[in-house]
């Protein structure tokens, strides 16, 4: 699984010019499953998200998680994150998961944040949607659970 995390301020996003998650302040949360993810892979990645030090405490130190500040998350299922360009120009997607596992992750990890009592919005999987943020920082992440060693 491959994440990109972005410390917001805010963030929503939109399907069909309707607002289907919107969150305050935390984490947007860019999820892309591949063909040989599973519940290792999803484990990992849920864990060091929800303990990931990136927000500022009281001396301005990256020293605090999304949940030592009661932050949100808005997880949105990005498939293009798989994309690979190494030849040519146009995005390859061979190592991006079947839409039936890549769902199950995806709402798998989403169950997972929510059961660690982190208030969790969604996009809409497979669909067109727009993702408006406001990245503070800017602050922004990238996690492969391929390279966690």
């Amino acid at each position: 699984m491959r994440v990109v995390i972005q410390r917001v301020s805010r963030a929503s996003v939109t399907v069909d010019q309707k607002i289907v998650g919107e969150i305050a302040q935390g984490l947007l949360v860019l999820l892309g499953v591949e063909k040989q993810d599973d519940s290792n892979d999803l484990s990992y990645l849920v864990n060091k998200i929800l303990g990931l030090r990136i927000f500022e405490d009281d001396a301005g130190k990256m020293n605090l998680s999304v949940t030592d500040i009661g932050g949100q998350l808005l997880v949105v299922s990005q498939f293009t994150l798989l994309g690979n360009v190494r030849k040519g120009k146009r995005p390859s997607f061979g190592d991006a998961a079947e839409p039936e596992l890549a769902n199950e992750l995806y709402q798998q990890f989403v169950q997972q944040t929510r059961a660690a009592g982190v208030k969790t919005e969604t996009g809409v999987f497979q669909a067109d949607m727009a993702v408006e943020l406001v990245n503070d920082g800017p602050v922004t992440i990238l996690l492969d659970s391929r390279k966690r060693f």
